[in-house]
């Protein structure tokens, strides 16, 4: 098993990027259950980007919470965290990567290698 990074500064830099609160604590149960996920810290050796694969056990890999730390946008990290996690899905034999994301993420995902699909979502709460 992988060392999972800091849950503490997960939830610093989940907060950092999507506001609320997180203690870091619930994340154990997500990378538990997750394929991989990759991070990127400053040469100082903070948190400054995450990105979860989930998968289905298998052939099909999810990207979930593409996180950049707001002082670091715009540098290519984001990019970066996606192409490691395709890399990852693709050295583990799975032969399809799946994002959601919202409209104005569209260029982002667009430029990361993604096509546009149909899907539908269903709010549970």
């Amino acid at each position: 098993m992988r060392d999972w990074p800091d849950l503490a500064a997960l939830g610093r830099l989940r907060e950092a990027a999507w506001g609320g609160r997180d203690d870091g604590q619930w994340w154990a149960g997500v990378l538990e259950r997750s394929l991989t996920w990759v991070t990127a810290h400053t040469e100082a050796g903070e948190l400054v980007g995450f990105v979860n694969v989930a998968w289905d056990g298998g052939v099909h890999a999810f990207l979930l919470d593409t996180t950049v730390h707001p002082a670091h946008g715009r540098r290519g990290v984001g990019t970066e965290l996606v192409r490691r996690a395709a890399e990852a899905a693709r050295g583990r034999g799975l032969e399809w990567l799946h994002v959601d994301y919202e409209p104005h993420l569209t260029g982002f995902y667009a430029g990361c290698g993604f096509g546009a699909t149909g899907a539908g979502l269903l709010r549970l709460d």
